[in-house]
């Protein structure tokens, strides 16, 4: 069993900054700047289109931004420390006016620590803690929140997906006790498009009350995913349909954060699914 005991008030707390996601979705707005995102590549890779984008996201709505210096698409080339920080920290600093939390995209406990040094408050890890063994400790002892999301360095159908989701966490969470990370501080992430299958993808999705029971509020990314290509035909640009749908099951669901491209639709979507789980 996890050894953090899950939070009692619906607040993730963000280096100071609580978000309260009692009855309100939160909605994490994307910001890559990055030249070879699957969705949205170069878009933002210029200092002055990251600022607007991220200004408009803020305009739209958006609670959070997430910022990223990496592509973690499947086929991705890595990409070393020094060049990922040189893409990000500019972009932190010239986000600080910004009335939102920033949250760093990282796998590298390195780049997150510069990260928080610029003003992020929240480490987006995709490896959950398992991976840098130091990324515990740097957030740890920036107080920073954490996203913590489930993946798999290799994709097994065979793979009881829910239950691999479950322990997973329950390590996730043990190295935030040690590390010393408040449970208040902590979102998971069920990791879509990360080492499933479709079938498992699809099986994670329709599960996610079952990681909610940990107690921890759950982030949810599924925005122009190739889940939703596999589902209808249609390139990333296109799938703005579809991510909403599958949001809009995450919210009926219990999640807290969604992950999101297109804000102004989300936070609209999010509203008015919020309005009518209110009058059940």
């Amino acid at each position: 069993m996890a050894s953090l005991t899950p939070p009692t008030q619906r607040l993730f707390d963000a280096r100071g900054r609580r978000l309260d996601y009692a009855g309100r979705t939160l909605v994490m707005g994307i910001l890559n700047v990055t030249p070879d995102s699957f969705s949205d590549g170069g878009r933002s890779a210029r200092l002055d289109d990251a600022v607007a984008n991220a200004e408009r996201m803020v305009a739209e709505g958006a609670d959070i931004i997430d910022v990223g210096g990496e592509s973690t698409r499947p086929g991705h080339t890595p990409v070393p420390a020094e060049e990922e920080m040189a893409r990000v920290l500019p972009v932190l600093d010239a986000l600080a006016h910004l009335p939102v939390p920033i949250s760093i995209d990282t796998q590298k406990a390195k780049v997150a620590e510069a990260a928080l040094a610029h003003g992020a408050a929240i480490v987006n890890d995709i490896w959950g803690l398992m991976g840098d063994p130091d990324m515990a400790r740097v957030t740890a002892a920036h107080e920073a929140g954490l996203v913590a999301m489930h993946n798999r360095a290799s994709v097994d159908g065979s793979v009881d997906i829910v239950a691999d989701m479950l322990a997973f966490f329950d390590q996730t969470l043990e190295r935030a006790a040690r590390a010393g990370i408040r449970p208040e501080r902590i979102s998971l992430d069920p990791g879509i498009g990360f080492g499933k299958t479709f079938e498992q993808n699809l099986k994670a999705l329709a599960s996610l009350s079952e990681i909610g029971r940990l107690g921890f509020p759950i982030l949810l990314g599924t925005s122009r995913k190739s889940l939703i290509g596999k589902v209808i035909d249609a390139a990333p640009a296109e799938r703005l349909p579809g991510t909403i749908a599958s949001n809009v099951i995450g919210i009926m669901a219990g999640c807290a954060i969604i992950r999101v491209h297109d804000v102004a639709a989300h936070v609209q979507a999010a509203r008015v699914t919020e309005a009518i789980l209110r009058a059940a």
